[in-house]
């Protein structure tokens, strides 16, 4: 009883030793040579004159066969039990064959050797890098210059590195569909990166396409991968870094330089645009309004000179007469406020004219001066015209009076 003891404690321990479940042929042939063992050895004693107990006389039917049978039936189901957890899938495997997929939580297959199970991670995002590799330790990178150099479009080689992020959407195809998830990635990664790239020209690539890149790698890296059924989904495509090569740098950094420039420089220009295109818009919206306001005087002034026109011609037709010589004598006092000639009637005449000839040289130098400096002419024009027309008023009463004082003589 001692040995089967001891034989169902090494059992225990060979089981909780070992990851899989044990092999069942070599279990029982195990137990089968122990029993052998220990009857055979119980029967040598009785032969060689030893005398056995009557108590052991029926050992060999005593022995527990059935619940040692029942035990290890009990713990080879026991390894069928396994559990998945949140995020993961586990797949069932009957001699190899995928039988089922199992959500999270507690479940149970039938052991090994019938059945095998895979627990899979499918919400776990994994990260591939292209064009190098970081050390996590000590958080430096290393450059892979085979992914990283790229030809464009304008036949210009880039130094470009980014990193794509995926988790699973499919585990099936994850296990049965793919060699390396990893591989199939940056493969899948590097052919879509170099045919954007190519297709696109250096400037659009380092400065302003970076974004767009990344959206249209994305999208042709998960059409490739569903192509092949890989059960993988991409979630981003990250731009690292984009620069020329090392060996042109210096050359580059130039080029960019000048453009910033030519960029001020546009910048600069607009500036001013935007400076002096409002000012002209302004004289040119002036310009036209004093000329429609021009054009508005002219037009009243012409309707006005129709209208007096008719006006005069009607009362013409009324007296003639009387109506042209109010003209004349309008049309020369017009003619001689705007002049410093004095025309005196002296004939048959003894009375002594005054001429204020300061005064009528005065304006004359007003005049003169008018004629330079057009702004005070506006200004004095009132006083000279009144100033003349005094003169004249007066040398018109004076000659009057005379007229009479000869009429009078005359009779």
């Amino acid at each position: 009883m001692d040995n089967m003891h001891n034989m169902i404690k090494k059992i225990k321990n060979v089981l909780a030793a070992e990851e899989g479940p044990p092999d069942l042929d070599d279990l029982f042939k195990d137990l089968k040579s122990k029993l052998n063992s220990f009857l055979g050895g119980k029967k040598r004693n009785g032969l060689r004159g030893v005398p056995n107990e009557p108590n052991n006389t029926n050992g060999s039917d005593n022995i527990p066969v059935g619940p040692i049978i029942l035990i290890i039936s009990l713990i080879w189901m026991a390894t069928g039990f396994y559990i998945v957890d949140q995020g993961s899938r586990g797949i069932i495997l009957r001699f190899g064959k995928n039988t089922e997929i199992t959500q999270p939580g507690p479940r149970w297959h039938i052991p090994y050797p019938i059945e095998s199970v895979e627990i899979v991670n499918q919400e776990q995002v994994r990260t591939i890098e292209v064009g190098y590799r970081s050390s996590g330790s000590l958080g430096t990178t290393s450059q892979e210059l085979r992914e990283s150099l790229m030809l464009t479009g304008d036949e210009n080689i880039i130094d470009l590195q980014f990193a794509v992020q995926y988790n699973l959407k499919s585990v099936q195809d994850y296990l049965f569909n793919n060699r390396s998830a990893d591989g199939s990635v940056r493969g899948a990664a590097e052919t879509a990166i170099r045919e954007i790239v190519g297709k696109s020209e250096m400037d659009f690539v380092l400065f302003e396409g970076r974004e767009e890149i990344a959206i249209k790698t994305k999208a042709l890296m998960q059409d490739i991968l569903d192509r092949y059924v890989t059960g993988i989904n991409i979630n981003s495509v990250t731009m690292q870094n984009v620069q020329p090569p090392e060996q042109v740098q210096a050359s580059f950094d130039d080029a960019v330089k000048a453009k910033q420039d030519l960029e001020r420089q546009k910048n600069e220009g607009q500036a001013y645009a935007n400076d002096i295109v409002p000012k002209a818009k302004g004289s040119a919206s002036r310009l036209i309004a004093e000329a429609n306001g021009y054009k508005v005087s002219v037009e009243n002034e012409a309707k006005g000179n129709a209208s007096r026109f008719d006006q005069i011609l009607t009362e013409y037709k009324r007296a003639p007469e009387v109506t042209r010589k109010r003209l004349f004598l309008e049309a020369q006092e017009k003619i001689m406020s705007a002049i410093s000639k004095v025309i005196v009637d002296q004939k048959e005449s003894n009375s002594l004219l005054y001429l204020p000839l300061d005064k009528i040289i005065g304006q004359k130098r007003n005049l003169s001066s008018d004629q330079r400096d057009p702004s005070q002419a506006s200004n004095q024009a009132p006083n000279r015209g009144d100033s003349a027309s005094d003169v004249i008023n007066s040398i018109t009463e004076r000659s009057r009076g005379a007229f009479r004082a000869r009429e009078r003589d005359s009779r």
